[in-house]
């Protein structure tokens, strides 16, 4: 039987594949689905918006508060409403729901990114193994899981399925996550309460981790991630599969995308036990290197149809190690801050995202393909100097006895019941 912290890194990636599946598709599709007055992309612009908002000022606060658990079903259901406003798109259901999506979006990922790291240093000392790499591995899990959603949520779009579907995916993921997912910081969260810590140090939190300069070497990292998944799902999609091939394949060609974008996440976050972090970063900005390059130069004709294919997986691959290892070096530089680190992880994302979407619509294709190469070295030089600080200074891991002391009891129990339950049918079957 698999372990307690296994089983929930295992919970909240299902939960995030049935969240997903539902939005992921609504998302690919909402410039066309929404076209009139740029009704789709403002929608986009203003959840990304509203995702730094709350990463500035709600996230580390809310996490406190409610612990892991918690925030993630809060953040959820925040997706959910979304999808509430796409039954009936229009200015005033698509902007204040995009508005809702956005503050519950930065407090689900770094949640959820908080409880995979957790799980990744309780489960450490019993395999007697680095934390950084048990968090790698669960990290490379969790997106082979959720990247997955792409797969089904453009199936299911480019079936057309209707958003009424989307709403009860949605409300599925937060049933599974409210019944199954344990409440791993429990007790530090009723401490929290209890103590009533100054507001303003736990509201600022994400602004007072700036001060360490690790995690300003990290924001072009965190940038780029958004600035490359905003050129796939926007500027390729449209410029070329669209234009070329028609909407029709814009689906299809994310499938490619999320199928080695699921497939890699997992084999990277093995490969990284033996190999490091840096290696696979560079394999990533390599292969980035190369498409870019590729697409200055390429002129699209749908006679080419396996091309148009070939971008999207390759990109896939990529964006496995920006997504995976990424959230695994701000997981392994700050365990002690984790709400605030990931919230700033998610923010600058996000600014990658909005600044995208913000000079979309009036340069040239090719420019926007430079900008994007321009922010990918410097990306690859502030990672790799982190790296390098890091494998000079490794940063101690959280130590033992932190978190919840009642859920590592459970934990043992549960150990020790999956060993009783193995020795009795081990003594059955002779």
């Amino acid at each position: 039987m698999i372990d307690r912290n296994m089983k929930n890194v295992l919970v909240v990636s299902i939960g995030f594949l049935s969240l997903f599946t539902a939005y992921g598709g609504l998302q690919s599709l909402q410039s066309s689905l929404n076209a009139e007055d740029g009704m789709g992309v403002t929608s986009l612009s203003v959840i990304y918006a509203s995702i730094i908002l709350s990463s500035m000022f709600l996230t580390p606060t809310l996490i406190k508060n409610l612990g892991c658990k918690w925030t993630i079903v809060v953040g959820m259901g925040c997706y959910v409403t979304y999808s509430i406003g796409n039954l009936y798109p229009g200015w005033y259901t698509l902007i204040p729901t995009s508005v809702i999506l956005g503050m519950g979006g930065s407090p689900l990922w770094s949640a959820k990114c908080t409880l995979l790291t957790i799980c990744g240093n309780l489960q450490a000392p019993k395999e007697n193994k680095a934390a950084a790499d048990v968090i790698n591995k669960y990290f490379g899990i969790f997106f082979l899981i959720f990247q997955s959603s792409a797969v089904w949520g453009n199936l299911m779009s480019s079936l057309i399925f209707g958003s009424d579907t989307d709403i009860r995916v949605g409300v599925l993921a937060m049933v599974i996550v409210a019944v199954f997912l344990d409440n791993i910081d429990r007790d530090q969260a009723q401490e929290f309460r209890g103590n009533r810590e100054p507001f303003w140090s736990t509201f600022l939190a994400t602004f007072t981790l700036l001060k360490d300069k690790r995690l300003i070497i990290l924001i072009p990292l965190s940038m780029y991630s958004g600035f490359e998944q905003s050129f796939l799902s926007g500027e390729y999609t449209k410029n070329y599969v669209t234009c070329s091939l028609g909407i029709h394949y814009v689906g299809y060609a994310m499938i490619c995308f999320g199928a080695t974008n699921s497939l890699c996440s997992f084999m990277f976050g093995r490969l990284a036990e033996y190999t490091g972090r840096a290696p696979l970063f560079c394999l990533a900005a390599a292969n980035n290197f190369a498409c870019i390059m590729a697409l200055l130069f390429w002129r699209p004709h749908p006679d080419q149809l396996p091309v148009f294919f070939v971008f999207p997986a390759l990109w896939g691959m990529a964006d496995a190690v920006w997504q995976a290892q990424t959230n695994s070096l701000y997981g392994v530089l700050f365990p002690r801050q984790s709400e605030a680190a990931f919230a700033n992880c998610c923010m600058w994302e996000s600014l990658g995202f909005v600044i995208a979407f913000a000079y979309s619509t009036f340069i040239c294709l090719d420019t926007k393909i430079y900008i994007l190469l321009g922010v990918l070295i410097l990306s690859m030089v502030t990672c790799l100097w982190a790296e390098y600080q890091e494998h000079n200074n490794p940063t101690l891991p959280v130590e033992e006895g932190v978190y919840d002391k009642d859920y590592k009891k459970d934990t043992d129990q549960y150990t020790d019941y999956s060993k009783n339950i193995h020795h009795i049918i081990a003594q059955t079957s002779l």
